[in-house]
């Protein structure tokens, strides 16, 4: 797992714990965690994630974009990596769009 992806799982869990309002406890999440079976999302609760991602990562992450290019099963199966992974390549491509920023010190000053 890439640096990246890492600080991606840690706000990932943190936001999931948020969410399934279980700060306390001890349950890992982990690539390999799914929505579903072991955190027992629902619907709501991934409007509430799609607000978060929205919150802390902007217009680079769409989570309901993601959403909607899976198949029902695919949704039911899905697990965190994936949305890792996806998180990772959205901010990536949104930095590769990003119009370069002119260097200040190579600015010819009149």
């Amino acid at each position: 797992m890439s640096a990246d992806q890492a600080k991606i799982l840690a706000d990932i869990s943190e936001m999931l714990h948020a969410i399934l309002d279980d700060d306390g406890t001890d349950l890992q999440i982990t690539m390999d965690t799914t929505f579903h079976e072991e955190l027992e999302m629902e619907s709501i609760d991934l409007v509430a994630l799609a607000g978060r991602l929205q919150a802390r990562y902007g217009n680079s992450v769409n989570f309901a974009q993601f959403i909607a290019a899976l198949s029902l099963d695919a949704i039911i199966e899905l697990k965190v990596g994936q949305l890792v992974e996806y998180i990772e390549a959205s901010l990536e491509a949104a930095k590769a769009d990003a119009p370069a920023t002119p260097d200040p010190a190579g600015a010819v000053s009149k």
